[in-house]
């Protein structure tokens, strides 16, 4: 378990109050497991993530067939997407191209898509330990598992449903769809081999097959923490030390660089929204998302406020020194680990230089030439 103790530091004036009784995180840092792991009643096999892929694709499973997984989480994108926040129905284009069609009164996905890359590591603690079938999904950690977040944008109205379906019924209309399909009847067959194996459950299990199939394990940072001295720069061990120094560790700690755990920080609201996004359960919290990956992830925050990862961590110097960046979170509320922080400029780039080292490009970004819907591969992103 993590463990807190308390520091004290040298120093004279601001600094010094600043540094004092400090609390922190004790974590370890290792390399990700060189596998995954699934839940008991999902084994990974070949055709069950070959079938996933094709569903991940496939804008069947939308409510107007104009929107699939792969639509807000495409791998040319890392799969997340370059954009603030998402885009759904009666939309066209990709990424930063992505636009509402002309007549829409569709509102935008009040968040940020994150990446599914290394999603199947969610949850995991300080010391490698994580269960699949419990682990935290979102940013406001709604539900649990990938078999059960796969579901999820498929019922909701800007994600996918769109006009026209009701969201206790869509599923099944999608699942209705699919069994139409002799491909898909066949490869549902041969993935779970049981009668009538076309179903909302096996729809969930197969997809979330597939994105556990999509790891990042070998970064510069995962070879270090194997052994290899050499993966990472000089100047990348003193970002490494610095990070954990100035409090970054507080939150983002083990494998993943993420506690999993919710915190108020007074992000700034995109303007976007017509409501501000008061997260879970109204208390304006977020899940910390990991920093792996984090080149294929801008822009950064729940609702993509921030364009850099420099604005980030010029945003995380404001609200440790009592900055309201969000009107509609005071100072009072921040989270206790936020006053923790202690960066300057100067930091902040060799902070950054590290967090480069966990980038990993090494993952699958084949797209199937067809889905045997035979609609438009990725929904309407051309």
């Amino acid at each position: 378990m993590l463990l807190m103790f308390l520091i004290g530091c040298g120093g004279d004036g601001k600094k010094q109050e600043k540094t004092q009784n400090k609390i922190r995180v004790v974590t370890t840092y290792t390399a990700l497991p060189r596998t995954v792991k699934s839940p008991a009643d999902n084994p990974a096999t070949p055709e069950k993530e070959a079938l996933g892929k094709l569903l991940f694709y496939d804008p069947i499973l939308s409510g107007n067939k104009d929107v699939a997984c792969a639509t807000c989480h495409h791998p040319d994108n890392g799969y997340a997407e370059f954009l603030d926040i998402s885009i759904g129905p009666n939309a066209t284009g990709l990424g930063t191209r992505r636009k509402f069609n002309a007549f829409n009164d569709i509102p935008f996905v009040k968040r940020n898509a994150q990446t599914i890359i290394n999603s199947a590591y969610n949850g995991m603690d300080a010391f490698g330990n994580y269960e699949p079938s419990e682990a935290t999904m979102f940013w406001d950690d709604r539900v649990k598992s990938l078999e059960k977040q796969a579901l999820e944008p498929i019922k909701a109205f800007e994600e996918m449903r769109g006009h026209g379906f009701a969201e206790d019924s869509i599923l099944q209309i999608v699942v209705d769809r699919v069994k139409d399909i002799p491909e898909y009847q066949k490869l549902f067959a041969s993935a779970f081999n049981e009668p009538d194996a076309v179903s909302v459950i096996n729809l969930a299990k197969a997809i979330a097959a597939f994105e556990r199939s999509l790891v990042t394990n070998n970064s510069r940072f995962d070879q270090y923490m194997r052994g290899d001295q050499e993966a990472i720069l000089i100047s990348e061990k003193e970002g490494f030390e610095l990070f954990k120094s100035v409090g970054c560790v507080n939150c983002h700690n083990g494998p993943m660089f993420s506690d999993y755990k919710m915190h108020v920080l007074g992000t700034p609201i995109n303007d976007k929204l017509e409501q501000p996004d008061a997260g879970f359960k109204d208390t304006f919290a977020f899940r910390t998302p990991t920093l792996r990956n984090l080149r294929f992830t801008p822009p950064y925050m729940h609702n993509g406020s921030l364009s850099s990862l420099k604005k980030v961590l010029e945003f995380y110097e404001d609200i440790a020194n009592g900055k309201e960046r969000n009107e509609h979170v005071s100072v009072q509320k921040y989270d206790p680990f936020v006053r923790e922080l202690d960066l300057s400029v100067k930091e902040m780039s060799q902070i950054i230089s590290f967090l480069n080292t966990l980038n990993d490009t090494d993952f699958d970004k084949t797209i199937p030439e067809r889905v045997p819907s035979g609609l438009a591969v990725g929904g309407n992103i051309q």
